[in-house]
């Protein structure tokens, strides 16, 4: 029966990576504010300096992680309302910036000469539009933390299975996201400037409901 257990963990562990691959790709296809800012940064900067802004949900995730395991659908009523306003006027102020790159139409992919530290600037802006965003913290907290203490309380390598598999396939999403619209940018220059309208458009709407939904939570 001993020699039962080690099959058992085993499957257990493969249960919990497939939960997280299948989690994690769901939600980088879903649209989002996330989404929207990635692909003004590529429409702007091009596909390879907006890259490392795909990995910022593993800075901003950290944090929301544990506060969100530590809580675990106890988050007050007044922290959601803070964070949608906050990350309403952060949308908001990234949308009009989105805005401005569209009317001088400057979206010559691989053109331009964008410093070094614009890479590291998006990154966080990138960051920061997840820790501003209620999303992430209701995800963990109704979805994606109960597995995690499932799997953890099991053993502790089905709970890192499950962050494996959720996180490769979250950044895996966002990376063919980003590779997927500057390739398309260089296609038809009119397609990438409507696109960059797009992301403008899709920023203030999101940044509007995010406003919206904390003028109806107060």
């Amino acid at each position: 029966m001993s020699d039962l257990w080690p099959a058992l963990d085993g499957y257990t562990t493969l249960i919990y990576l497939w939960q997280g691959l299948l989690l994690g790709g769901a939600a980088a296809a879903q649209p989002g504010p996330f989404q929207a800012y990635l692909l003004s940064q590529t429409l702007r900067y091009g596909g390879w300096r907006t890259l490392p802004a795909s990995l910022a949900p593993l800075i901003s995730d950290g944090p929301i992680i544990a506060l969100v395991l530590l809580l675990l659908t106890q988050m007050p009523d007044w922290l959601v309302w803070l964070l949608r306003l906050m990350g309403g006027l952060f949308l908001l102020y990234l949308a009009w910036g989105a805005w401005r790159s569209f009317r001088r139409a400057h979206v010559a992919m691989g053109t331009q000469t964008a410093e070094t530290q614009n890479i590291w600037r998006g990154t966080f802006k990138a960051a920061l539009i997840n820790a501003l965003s209620p999303n992430p913290y209701i995800f963990w907290a109704t979805i994606a933390g109960p597995i995690l203490l499932s799997g953890w309380r099991q053993t502790a390598v089905s709970g890192l299975a499950f962050l494996l598999g959720f996180y490769a396939a979250l950044m895996g999403g966002f990376a063919a996201f980003v590779a997927l619209f500057a390739f398309t940018g260089r296609l038809d220059a009119r397609l990438s400037r409507a696109l960059s309208l797009l992301s403008a458009l899709a920023l203030c709407a999101f940044g509007l409901w995010q406003l919206w939904l904390a003028a109806t939570g107060l």
